[in-house]
């Protein structure tokens, strides 16, 4: 019995899916992306504490040529749709495969420092088990030829 409720539960879950709502707090604003939360299921360039905080990565090409060759990684993805594509900035989401949770990847071009900024959040939950910083550390490895 308790078996057939915890798949029932698990399968309406996976129906359901736990996409979340996009949240309105995305974007870049003078030059910065949105704070992480308090809870560890976010990563950023932009964050002053450690538990959130990655490196950005460079670039030596033009802001398009960048541009482009980030969205090529991104498209490679698999359960990515890109969502916005601006001059300086880049918005994706991603989903995972069983469960459905979304989470929103955002890049913004520095041109001036040839840097790019990302933000990596999960939508839902507390904890995404280093799902968040595992993939911005890839994308950056691809992107850096490493």
């Amino acid at each position: 019995m308790k078996k057939a409720l915890l798949f029932s539960w698990i399968s309406f879950f996976v129906l359901l899916g736990c996409s979340g709502t996009r949240p309105a707090t995305l974007g870049v604003t003078k030059g910065r992306l949105a704070p992480c939360p308090d809870a560890p299921h976010c990563v950023s360039t932009q964050s002053e504490d450690e538990g959130h905080r990655m490196e950005p990565f460079s670039y030596t090409t033009s802001q398009a040529e960048a541009q482009e060759k980030l969205l090529t990684i991104i498209r490679s993805m698999k359960r990515t749709k890109i969502i916005s594509i601006k001059n300086d900035y880049l918005h994706a989401e991603c989903t995972s495969a069983f469960f459905r949770y979304v989470d929103d990847v955002e890049f913004y071009f520095d041109d001036e420092q040839k840097l790019i900024h990302f933000r990596s959040s999960s939508r839902l939950g507390y904890y995404d088990v280093g799902v968040n910083r595992r993939r911005m550390g890839k994308i950056r490895e691809i992107f850096l030829g490493n």
